[in-house]
């Protein structure tokens, strides 16, 4: 078996470093430097071992200044940049031929993207757009009347102590389910509410409580406001931590309605699945469910006027990024501003792109609600990802996985019965780069150029019919859950793991750069996706994608003790002072962002097929690789943004994704020669090795 996979392995390094010789000729010059990495970043006068992302990249750091409009300055972010530039220019352009009422998919996105650009349109509306679900509110006399608004609120800005959506059945993954969780809170994490830390904006979000439901028209907004916020904090303190939820097996707690009932005394799910068009189903999953009776019960004892007051304010929340300035304005204030410290608005042609093809456009959700991203992916990858980039970044995919391969076939901590089921789930990915093969129709949704809500709201309904069409169906394992234009990757619930082309630029892939810095950037990706297979919580699920302990004891015994050893370490960084990371909280990210590091460094090795690797400008093959990593991963953010982050992010802040990973690996060590005594040392036989 393993004379096989050598031979494999070589004949995709061999196809590989063909492939880039052949494609950098054509590509001509690296963006950045003459090999692909930035020299003039580099701050030389600091030692590797004493602050690796200095040393790689002090003097980027000290030059860059972070723009008035975003909370982090990153390379990243200037590949998003590169994102939003390209589909600036394709918007602007289809909106300017696209009909009140368009038909064609291209025409649709400018029609929409015209939409949000129509500011006297959008001012002269005022809150008039989201009168409707006002006047919804308003006539809510009971709590099971507000259930059904609730169960709305993937079809229009009605807000809910739930959320709901649909994914394989990870007990019987041939199957859709229909999972619900707990959800209801306005400030990002349950900590806003409770930690004295954040009492400055928890107090904040008050005033923007009050200041939405003075603008929405409500009846004495202050003491409304009051009792929002009182009703969110009592949530807060019913609900689960975000280190809780990362455990699937306590978060997959399948219950038929009536036991979902019975579960929840409090709660009308009748209504709510009604008002959800899942009045048929009859079977759901929760997760939080030792939160839900608590939730639920908060619920039930809340005066209907406060449960009005707030959903009236999370529909003008929920709204603001559309509406007028007073809205928009006041959401930024927020949001942005206070959350996140971003001192200044994006411009409007940034934020109308956000609309329509998602995105952070409302603060800490992930996305917009109802967008056309699919169908904006489909116009930019057909311009901007041809075929024959596809293919070339299927080729490094398929040699990070066949050195993943080798390294799980010689762990000296897993049992052999073990690597045999990890094997056999490792064969069972699929990888998929750029965009969906099977584009989804959006022939069925209305776009007008003269309704910007509307078209939000017809494009929401129609995402969420798009999966309850398929709910009682087969599973698609074709299926995509980000769009190709995000900046991003993920490993997901289809033992799948995706690269759009939004991520497949410099400074992560770069056909024309050295391969050396390319494996350190989209390599070691590709490896951190395909190791969040079997991290803390991965190796929950088999090789059929199903939730099953397949791991002995020994074994478990084994990674843990790693895994534990790694959080240690993690928690002991504090990006600004006072602010430590939460190493349980980031733990299955910082495993991946190691073990990518592990898997795409041995895959560089093999693609050199036996030969020395080149030395260039002084530096060898495996100082490139780990310049290439630090350079994919440089950044800087303001103090608020990764307060904010610690909180509710499970990757850790940028400085420490660059080093964290390096000083538990050796080769790192033989690169730079990092000594005894340097600041992030670590002994060998303390160097934490999982895969």
């Amino acid at each position: 078996m393993r004379l096989k996979t050598t031979l494999r392995t070589a004949a995709f390094a061999a196809a590989l470093l063909t492939i880039g010789a052949a494609y950098a000729q054509d590509a001509g010059k690296p963006q950045y430097g003459a090999w692909g990495f930035d020299l003039t970043a580099m701050d030389p006068a600091v030692k590797p071992g004493d602050d690796f992302n200095q040393y790689a990249n002090g003097a980027w750091l000290k030059r860059t200044e972070i723009p008035a409009d975003k909370s982090i300055a990153s390379l990243r972010y200037l590949m998003t940049d590169q994102v939003e530039a390209r589909l600036h220019g394709l918007m602007e352009g289809s909106a300017a031929t696209a009909p009140e009422a368009p038909v064609a998919l291209d025409a649709k996105v400018g029609a929409f993207y015209a939409a949000f650009m129509d500011e006297p349109r959008i001012e002269a509306a005022g809150a008039a757009p989201i009168a409707p679900e006002l006047t919804a509110i308003r006539a809510a006399r009971t709590h099971a009347d507000i259930a059904r608004l609730m169960g709305a609120n993937n079809t229009d800005f009605y807000g809910s102590i739930w959320g709901v959506g649909m994914d394989v059945d990870l007990k019987s993954v041939s199957r859709y389910a229909v999972y619900i969780g707990q959800s209801g809170l306005g400030l990002p994490d349950r900590d806003y509410y409770l930690q004295p830390d954040f009492a400055a904006q928890k107090t904040a979000y008050q005033a923007y409580v009050a200041r939405l439901l003075t603008l929405a028209g409500w009846a004495d907004p202050d003491t409304s406001a009051r009792a929002v916020v009182d009703f969110e904090t009592r949530i807060a303190q019913a609900s689960w931590s975000k280190t809780e939820q990362r455990d699937v097996d306590r978060i997959y707690n399948p219950k038929t309605p009536a036991e979902l009932a019975t579960l929840t005394p409090h709660f009308d799910w009748s209504a709510y699945l009604r008002g959800a068009d899942l009045g048929g189903v009859d079977r759901v999953v929760v997760n939080e469910v030792t939160a839900f009776p608590k939730i639920a019960e908060v619920y039930q004892s809340t005066p209907v006027a406060t449960l009005q007051a707030w959903e009236a304010f999370t529909v003008a929340d929920n709204a603001a990024f559309y509406l007028a300035k007073p809205f928009a304005e006041a959401r930024f204030d927020f949001r942005d501003k206070t959350l996140a410290g971003q001192p200044q608005e994006r411009i409007r042609w940034k934020r109308a792109i956000r609309a329509v093809a998602g995105g952070d456009c409302n603060g800490d959700r992930v996305d917009c609600f109802g967008n056309m991203g699919f169908g904006v992916g489909q116009v930019y990858t057909a311009h901007y990802f041809p075929p024959e980039a596809k293919a070339k970044i299927e080729a490094l995919v398929a040699n990070v996985k066949a050195a993943m391969r080798a390294r799980l076939e010689r762990l000296d901590w897993m049992t052999p019965a073990t690597k045999v089921e990890a094997l056999k789930k490792l064969d069972t990915y699929q990888i998929k780069v750029g965009y969906p093969d099977h584009p989804r129709d959006f022939s069925g949704l209305v776009i007008r150029k003269d309704d910007l809500i509307g078209d939000v709201r017809r494009a929401g309904a129609w995402d969420w019919r798009f999966y309850l069409a398929r709910l009682n169906g087969p599973v698609d394992r074709s299926d995509w859950s980000m769009t190709p234009q995000t900046n991003d990757a993920y490993n997901g619930s289809l033992r799948d793991i995706v690269f759009p082309a939004g991520i497949l630029q410099p400074p992560m892939f770069d056909p024309a750069a050295d391969p050396a810095v390319n494996y350190g950037a989209i390599g070691a990706v590709i490896g951190h996706e395909l190791t969040h297979g079997f991290d803390d919580q991965g190796r929950k699920l088999d090789a059929s994608g199903a939730l099953r302990d397949w791991w002995t004891p020994a074994d478990a015994a084994a990674f843990d003790a790693r895994a534990k050893r790694l959080g240690t370490q993690y928690s002991a960084f504090e990006p600004v002072p006072g602010v430590h990371i939460n190493g349980d909280l980031t733990m299955g990210e910082n495993i991946a962002d190691l073990g990518g590091v592990n898997v795409s460094l041995e895959a560089y090795h093999r693609a050199l097929n036996g030969q020395a690797a080149p030395v260039i400008d002084g530096f060898t093959g495996d100082q490139r690789f780990f310049l290439g990593w630090a350079q994919a991963w440089r950044g800087k953010a303001r103090d608020s943004y990764i307060k904010k982050q610690v909180i509710t992010d499970p990757h850790s802040p940028r400085f420490f994704r660059i080093i964290g990973p390096a000083r538990n690996v050796d080769a790192w060590y033989d690169a730079f020669g990092v000594k005894p005594g340097q600041a992030y040392y670590v002994a060998p036989d303390q160097r934490v090795r999982i895969w």
